[in-house]
């Protein structure tokens, strides 16, 4: 495999790049910003911060002003560059779903939450920049793209068999106004299945809104959903819209959707019936019109089983299901993803891009990749990092990863036992793959919790075990 396989948005870069004006106060999210504009296919012309561009006049050459918003003050900019003709797009690090909507009424044609990844940004920046990136999204009749015989497709990388069956069913359904479920372990493309199938779709040009419900907490959630009105409960000093509202005309994506409290799931059940919703503390009903996408890396059939999911909310989101494929099925996708991540990771630390020795590239072959996509990157990110040379070498690779196995104190006295997170994630993993990738089924013949499992993949996948 050739060194020089790149991802999508890195290959359908245009001769011309997009001039962006950069407007952010904090140093690590310019460089990520940088970064991020220069793999979807544009230039920083000005990079400044908030305050500054609030008192002066800068970005007369620039085609796309990105603004980031730390407060309400710099809302004032939103309305300035679009006035002068420019595409904003809006990012704050203040979570503020208030902050989002009136930068969206102010003119943003798009807000991204931080922190964000280079790759992240890139994917929500490519189809601002330039019309022939904006056509390629399109067939001629105005319908999508049809899935070409080569090249990558959306923010993925790979034309294995299962990936090209993935992105012929993307674009079936990307155009229909039907909800979405997606099914897939962690770390194989959820998320990334939820961005390709909006920005196929006829909502394509309104945001896309994600929310993990697993990572907020309980008492929160409804009012991140729905939002809420001043008073209704301790701390809500003003009104607030919530996620529906602000991904009106968009995609709304929830993530761990299994995660989410049987009273809200009926409250969402209501909204995917009768398109209405109320903000918590409120009366009167208001119109939803949203495109629910929603994703898990549980099996949804034993969670509505065991009483944790409403059967009739989950036949209303399950119209359309689509599973991403886990890296262990996808062949040679893992060497391309990983010259992908060698040349983004090496551009990052300002480094020349090594190659992976054979040794190397018959390991990953032949790993089965338990944190799939996101556990790849751990690892071409620790061997940029911490590897020297124009090759990465097995030695550079985690130590349970290459079989090289760091000497435990048992180990060290004299024992050959390995140590106890090896031995519990090998123990998981087979009971897993025995069940055919049916992480409850896995879970009740080992009687353990599914959401134990989930919580030990992630920490591995995350190198921290």
């Amino acid at each position: 495999m050739p060194n020089t396989q790149i991802s999508d948005l890195q290959a359908s870069r245009v001769a011309a790049r997009t001039r962006v004006l950069l407007i952010d106060a904090d140093p690590a999210s310019v460089r990520v910003a940088t970064t991020a504009i220069a793999t979807a296919g544009g230039e920083v012309l000005t990079t400044i911060a908030p305050n500054a561009a609030i008192a002066g006049d800068v970005g007369h050459d620039a085609e796309i002003a990105i603004i980031d918003i730390p407060g309400r003050e710099a809302l004032a900019l939103v309305e300035r560059f679009v006035d002068r003709g420019l595409v904003v797009v809006a990012t704050s690090g203040s979570g503020s779903v208030a902050l989002a909507v009136e930068a969206m009424r102010r003119g943003a044609i798009d807000f991204v939450l931080k922190p964000y990844s280079p790759d992240s940004l890139a994917r929500r920046l490519a189809p601002r920049f330039g019309e022939g990136r904006a056509k390629a999204s399109k067939s001629p009749s105005g319908g999508p793209a049809p899935v070409s015989g080569s090249g990558d497709f959306g923010g993925f990388v790979g034309q294995s068999q299962p990936m090209r069956a993935l992105y012929a069913e993307i674009a079936r359904i990307a155009p229909s106004r039907a909800a979405v479920f997606v099914t897939g372990e962690s770390g194989s493309g959820k998320e990334l299945c939820a961005e390709a199938i909006h920005a196929r779709s006829g909502r394509a040009g309104k945001a896309l809104v994600a929310l993990n419900c697993g990572a907020i907490p309980r008492e929160l959630m409804e009012s991140e959903v729905f939002g809420h009105v001043r008073g209704a409960f301790t701390g809500a000093t003003e009104d607030r819209p919530g996620a529906v509202e602000v991904a009106g005309g968009g995609t709304l994506f929830l993530d761990e959707i299994g995660e989410m409290e049987l009273g809200l799931q009926a409250k969402l059940l209501r909204v995917l019936q009768t398109g209405e919703y109320r903000r918590v503390g409120e009366a009167r009903p208001r119109h939803a019109d949203v495109r629910v996408v929603c994703a898990t890396h549980r099996d949804p059939l034993a969670e509505v089983a065991a009483g944790r999911f409403r059967q009739d909310l989950f036949y209303r989101l399950h119209v359309l299901p689509i599973r991403t494929p886990p890296l262990r099925e996808r062949g040679d996708d893992v060497i391309a993803l990983a010259h992908t991540f060698l040349e983004r990771f090496a551009g990052e630390e300002g480094r020349p891009t090594p190659r992976l020795s054979p040794a190397v590239v018959e390991r990953f072959l032949s790993y089965p990749w338990p944190g799939n996509v996101r556990e790849l990157q751990n690892v071409i990110r620790r061997a940029v990092v911490l590897g020297d040379g124009d090759e990465v070498t097995l030695d550079m690779l985690p130590p349970d990863f290459s079989g090289a196995r760091a000497a435990s104190p048992v180990a060290a006295a004299g024992g050959a036992i390995e140590p106890f997170w090896i031995q519990e994630r090998r123990i998981i993993e087979t009971a897993v793959a025995a069940y055919g990738g049916n992480t409850a089924r896995a879970a009740a013949a080992l009687e353990i919790s599914p959401s134990t499992i989930y919580r030990k993949r992630e920490r591995w996948a995350e190198g921290r075990a």
